[in-house]
């Protein structure tokens, strides 16, 4: 009986850091994303440093968005988070190696999404 009653309140902890964490994830990919697709300047200006090509910033709008959205169904959220974790990576070594600045964000978004997928491998 104890077992049940320890178990019951970590579960609701877990329950509660996860959904707490993929919404923010989803709200902050949602916005990177859109500023992407539109064209905020400073996103064409980024892109333009890295020097692949503006197809290149509208791929990786769309795959912020996608991935956002994913994150808000609980059967598609490991998908993902999967697929936010190797863009947040790739962005991390892009700002180390490429562009120069700080990959702050980018590796604080890595962790939440590869939290959120370690903490949903278990749906697969």
């Amino acid at each position: 009986m104890t077992t049940f009653t320890q178990s019951v309140p970590r579960i609701r902890i877990r329950t509660v850091v996860l959904w707490t964490l993929q919404l923010l994830a989803a709200g902050m990919f949602l916005m990177s994303g859109t500023f992407k697709v539109t064209g905020v300047p400073i996103m064409v200006q980024m892109f333009d440093a890295i020097g692949v090509g503006q197809w290149f910033r509208y791929a990786t709008g769309t795959i912020e968005l996608a991935g956002a959205l994913l994150l808000l169904v609980p059967s598609l959220a490991l998908l993902g988070a999967v697929l936010l974790t190797a863009t947040m990576g790739g962005a991390a070594i892009t700002h180390l190696f490429v562009i120069g600045g700080s990959p702050a964000t980018a590796l604080v978004l890595l962790a939440a999404t590869a939290t959120i997928a370690w903490l949903r491998r278990s749906e697969r």
